[in-house]
């Protein structure tokens, strides 16, 4: 129920598995829980990269990505184009009409994103994420394997720096540092988090399809009945700070169960649990609604499902799942299956301030 806002009751005011008749509150969120735990009480899990699938099914030597299918198809046909510019307008919400310029090149990477002065040099592997195919770390081991150029030249020295006006080749492709687009999308059902399905099921990408020309990816995943907020990009670099869990990047969903959950289990799922690939437990956890079969958790995992994962353990099955905030951002004037871009202060303080 896309908008809803929910509140949680202190768990003093009734009893979490009481016969009650369901009730629902609007104007009220799980968004702001109160965050009084030290980062030290939170799991740790492995890391979960940015990393577009290779054409060549193989991560050792990641392949050069191509513009978006749509681009080739507008060049043809420009009915095509039109078609698609107009359903993507249609799901648009927000004040930009197209993917707007960021200016980013003044920020220093500390809290406050003080400006610096600016310099025409780059480190290579931030170049190569810029282009859009891969991330830093992925830059790394393509420099390694000897499979980057510049001006004519293999490099292989970590931390090699270059000019804009460098020729910088991944194989024979020049590589040149493409736009960098943000989208943000309020998932609804039955949509996989992917670019492309074998089973040709519905992806995320059709919901923006014709947004933009440069091909963007989803930042971490949501499972196909899961609905709330998706971010996608080209910034591997950001999208790899966004998924990784050290960073402790804020998520917040809201859990609708088949029945009132326990007091005996609420203390439980507080604690934390033990699951068959490790210990993981929530950041914050409340009660939504007065029969408590809604329950919103702050979580920084990101382990596969784990959301569902964690219920089932106890003995719930996960109804309904939705992501109401992600790094900060949360679902204000975005309806279900639409989408915006960011502005450039959203992406400012995601790339410089968390």
């Amino acid at each position: 129920r896309d908008g809803d806002s929910r509140g949680f009751k202190p768990r003093g005011e009734f009893a979490p598995g009481q016969d009650r008749p369901r009730e629902r509150s609007e104007g009220r969120s799980f968004d702001k829980p109160g965050f009084g735990k030290p980062r030290s009480e939170r799991s740790s899990d492995a890391p979960r990269s940015f990393k577009p699938t290779p054409s060549n099914g193989r991560h050792e030597k990641p392949a050069f990505k191509k513009k978006s299918d749509f681009k080739e198809v507008v060049a043809k046909d420009p009915e095509t184009e039109k078609r698609l510019a107009e359903e993507a307008a249609n799901r648009r919400v927000g004040r930009f009409e197209t993917a707007p310029r960021y200016d980013l090149s003044g920020y220093d990477k500390k809290p406050g994103a003080k400006r610096k002065q600016e310099s025409s040099e780059m480190r290579l592997n931030r170049y190569i994420a810029n282009a859009g195919i891969c991330s830093r770390r992925e830059a790394d081991d393509l420099i390694a394997s000897g499979q980057i150029s510049v001006n004519g030249k293999v490099v292989t020295e970590m931390g090699h720096k270059v000019e804009t006006s460098d020729v910088v080749k991944f194989g024979k492709k020049a590589l040149s540092r493409e736009k960098l687009v943000y989208v943000l999308i309020n998932k609804p059902k039955d949509y996989i988090t992917t670019t492309d399905d074998p089973e040709e099921r519905k992806t995320v990408l059709d919901l923006i399809k014709g947004a933009c020309f440069e091909r963007i990816y989803p930042v971490g995943r949501l499972d196909r009945n899961t609905t709330g907020l998706l971010l996608m990009t080209n910034d591997g670099e950001l999208a790899e700070k966004l998924t990784h869990p050290s960073n402790g990047i804020k998520k917040i969903y809201q859990a609708e169960l088949d029945k009132p959950i326990t007091t005996e289990d609420f203390e439980l799922l507080q604690a934390g649990l033990e699951l068959e690939d490790g210990f993981v437990k929530p950041d914050e956890l409340g009660i939504v609604t007065p029969d408590a079969m809604v329950v919103g958790l702050e979580i920084h995992s990101g382990k596969n499902r784990i959301v569902r994962r964690m219920f089932e353990h106890l003995g719930y099955e996960v109804q309904k799942l939705d992501r109401t905030v992600f790094a900060g951002l949360d679902k204000k004037d975005l309806p279900r299956g639409k989408w915006r871009f960011l502005s450039e202060k959203e992406v400012v303080r995601l790339k410089f301030m968390l």
